[in-house]
């Protein structure tokens, strides 16, 4: 969606500058969506976890049960979003939308977690929270981008500006640690679903 070299997270109004197909298919759904209706609510969001689904903290405490020290790109930035959080905001945003459509702010709105981490501080809280939890957690080594290459590029800089969505409908998610933990306390609720 944005090209990730902005010091500061993004705004609704950044110009966009996707670097990869993935960003670009999201921007070109967004452009889809504001086209074919005026009245519309698009929600841009960045990591996402939860006990459901591949993400981030399921393949970090599968990867604890294979190897005692991981490697973890410290210099992207974002904010881990836990989706029950966001499921929260967009049915509060769609309950207004549905009572009230002509008060309702239509258009563009950043949604994603308080705060901000890398990769690696967001796999450090991981095992933090699975070993409070009594999950296998291993040690996380700081490495450059660079040092793992991989097909899809990244931008460096993932993190987006919420206040729009404050100001707008007085919604905010929480700090991004407590999705982490309770991710981590319903996974290991569940320790079967680790390995879906």
């Amino acid at each position: 969606m944005f090209d990730g070299t902005k010091p500061s997270p993004y705004v609704e109004e950044d110009a966009t500058g996707p670097i990869s197909l993935y960003g670009q298919s999201k921007l070109d759904g967004e452009l889809r969506v504001a086209k074919a209706c005026a009245r519309h609510l698009i929600l841009r969001t960045a990591w996402l976890h939860s006990p459901w689904g591949a993400n981030f903290v399921k393949t970090m405490l599968r990867l604890a049960t294979e190897q005692t020290v991981i490697s973890v790109v410290d210099d992207q930035r974002g904010a881990p979003t836990y989706v029950p959080d966001l499921a929260s905001i967009v049915l509060a945003l769609a309950a207004r939308a549905v009572r009230d459509p002509g008060a309702t702010p239509w258009g563009v709105y950043h949604a994603v977690n308080g705060g901000e981490a890398t990769w690696c501080g967001f796999a450090r809280e991981v095992f933090q929270s699975a070993r409070e939890y009594g999950l296998p957690a291993a040690e996380v080594v700081s490495i450059a981008t660079a040092d793992y290459p991989t097909a899809a590029v990244r931008p460096a800089n993932s993190r987006l500006n919420c206040a729009k969505l404050r100001r707008s409908f007085g919604l905010e998610l929480p700090d991004w640690r407590t999705g982490v933990r309770d991710c981590v306390a319903r996974l290991a609720a569940h320790e079967g679903s680790l390995r879906s």
